[in-house]
Order: C-alpha cells, then sequence, then structure tokens
C-alpha cells in the first residue's frame, strides 16, 4: 500500500510517499480502507520531534511508528475475532497510528460510524481537535449556560470547534483571531470577534467566566486580567517555548499559581475516549455544529499539507484525501 513514511525527525521534508505493507488487524482491531485523514499540530510535534518531551513516548532518535496521520474516515476492511461493533464495509471515523495511509488499524473503542450527513473530509477532521475543544470546555473549563466564553485562536483547527461548541453549550462567546480569519469566525456563531493585530483583549474592560487559551503566547499574568474574579483559564497548548518543553512549558505554570488564586487555571490533558466521539457525532448528524475544512490535499501531497499546517495559520481543519 501507498503510505506517508518518515524515518527521522525533522520538518516535513523527512516525509516520503512510499509502497509498505499493510498493517495486520489484531484480535480486538479495525482495519479502514482509508478515504480521509486529518492533519494537526500533533501530527507536526512527532513529525519534528519537538518538544523533546515528545521523544519519551514516540521514540527517543526516530519515530517508533513510522507511518505520520492519526485522524481518519474511510470504511472497514476487515475486523478481528474479538470485534463486535463493525463488519466490513462499515462507515467510520476514529484515531489510530498511521492515518496517512491507504488502509489504517486500531482498536475498535477508537471508532464510531460515521454520521451520514457528513463527507469523509468533514469526518476525518473532527476526532482530535473537536475532542480536545471538547475536554477544554467541559471538562477542564466546567462551561455553563449563559456564561461568557473567550476563544484565543479562534480560527484554526481546535478554535473553530470550540467557538461552536461553546454555543452548543449555550455560552456568548467571543473569539480571538487574525484579520483573515474574522469572517470565518463569524460565520461559525461567535457573537463577538476580536482582531488581536488591533486590540488586546487583556486591556479591555470586558471580563470572562473561561477563557481557552489555545493559541498560547501571552504571559498568564495578563490573561488572568480579562477573567472574573471566579473565573476559568484553561490553557491548551501553545507553539513557542524551549526546546525541551515548548508550549507544555506555559500549562506547567497555569498550575502553579491555581491554589492561590480565586481564579481556576487548568491545563488541559484531553484523552481520546468512545464516548466523547459518539457525544460528538450525535451533535454532527442533529446539525448542532460543523467541521470548517479549508483545504485538501492528496495523499501524495502530504508533505505540503504538513508543511502548511506547521506554519501555524491554517483556517480551520485540513484535510488528506486517499
Amino acid at each position: 500500500m501507498k503510505a506517508i513514511v518518515q524515518d527521522t525527525y525533522g520538518p516535513a521534508d523527512v516525509l516520503e510517499l512510499r509502497d509498505v505493507d499493510p498493517p495486520a488487524p489484531g484480535d480486538d482491531d479495525v482495519l479502514v480502507r482509508v478515504r480521509a485523514a486529518g492533519v494537526d499540530a500533533g501530527v507536526v510535534h512527532l513529525m519534528t520531534g519537538t518538544p523533546y518531551l515528545v521523544r519519551l513516548g514516540f521514540g527517543l532518535r526516530a519515530p517508533r511508528v513510522r507511518v505520520r496521520g492519526m485522524d481518519v474516515a474511510g470504511r472497514v476492511e476487515a475486523v478481528g475475532r474479538n470485534v463486535t461493533r463493525f463488519r466490513p464495509g462499515d462507515e467510520v471515523f476514529g484515531s489510530c497510528q498511521g492515518s496517512f495511509a491507504e488502509y489504517a488499524c486500531g482498536r475498535q473503542g477508537k471508532f464510531v460510524p460515521k454520521p451520514a450527513a457528513l463527507t469523509f473530509e468533514q469526518a476525518a477532521a473532527v476526532p482530535i481537535s473537536a475532542q480536545t475543544a471538547l475536554h477544554g470546555l467541559r471538562d477542564a473549563g466546567k462551561v455553563q449556560e449563559g456564561q461568557k466564553v473567550l476563544v484565543i485562536g479562534a480560527g484554526g483547527g481546535v478554535g473553530t470547534f470550540a467557538v461552536q461548541l461553546a454555543k452548543v453549550f449555550g455560552a456568548e462567546v467571543t473569539g480571538v483571531c487574525g484579520p483573515a480569519k474574522a469572517d470565518l469566525v463569524r460565520s461559525i456563531g461567535a457573537d463577538h470577534v476580536l482582531d488581536y493585530t488591533r486590540e488586546d483583549f487583556t486591556g479591555r474592560p470586558e471580563r470572562y467566566d473561561l477563557i481557552l487559551d489555545i493559541a498560547g503566547n501571552r504571559p498568564l499574568s495578563r490573561m488572568r486580567r480579562a477573567l472574573t474574579p471566579r473565573g476559568t483559564l484553561v490553557v491548551m497548548g501553545g507553539e513557542e517555548g524551549g526546546k525541551w518543553t515548548g508550549g507544555l512549558g506555559r500549562q506547567f505554570r497555569a498550575m502553579l499559581p491555581s491554589p492561590f488564586s480565586g481564579h481556576r487555571l487548568r491545563a488541559l490533558v484531553s484523552l481520546h475516549r468512545e464516548r466523547d466521539l459518539r457525544f460528538l457525532a450525535e451533535l454532527l448528524e442533529a446539525g448542532r455544529f460543523a467541521p470548517v475544512v479549508s483545504r485538501t490535499y492528496p495523499l501524495a501531497e502530504a508533505r505540503e499539507a504538513v508543511r502548511y499546517v506547521s506554519g501555524g495559520h491554517a483556517e480551520g481543519k485540513v484535510v488528506i484525501t486517499v
């Protein structure tokens, strides 16, 4: 089969389209004929091996899993003998290692049926980014109906889901983004849009019950000024910082002052759970929110797709078609 492979850590140039053996499903696994695969910041970190903490789990000198990609949508090709939820021909979406390929394999608990209303490209955009947004809002942020929510990085892959899901939960949403993404953020339901190139939300009189810091480059002390007295700041990562911890360093720092403040400062740990993916699938089927797919690339151009995402300015999600 054709797959996007890397033998060493580095920029997008390390990715190569090669012929490799298809994965063999184990007893609890589902083999999927890939139709589309999402590209997110996590793919970039695994490709480059930065921050270096990433390598503790994925290979110190070189990636243990050589085929890139995690988000996936496609049709079930084969199932292991213990799999009871799926059969060949079922349309599914979810996450697994090695989705930038013609076939990908993962545990059955990592997949759910694809909503009929979604294309494969739309479905592939959902699993990791939408669950990250959900966990930031619901689990770490404890969002409540009627609250004022600020989403920093509202036009990106996670941000476009965060804006829409905050509206699903009944919040008043302000999105922070660059001028090129302002119309997009308004179109997906944001009540207010702030252009970070023209104004600093931390200097405004408005106060927010919940801030989701997705873009991640402002000092925590300044962001806390924009919170209500009992407000919550959820630090969801960032692309700046040292080579060892990168954006994780901001998350570590966010947890330190929380016990000594009226504010709740939270670092996000997002786990990919079947029940949450099913919850999102139900909302998608009901038309409560929709993936924003700005660009698609064929598998042979995956290197260009990852290079575009690594630039940090992609609108919504980027998807590879197979």
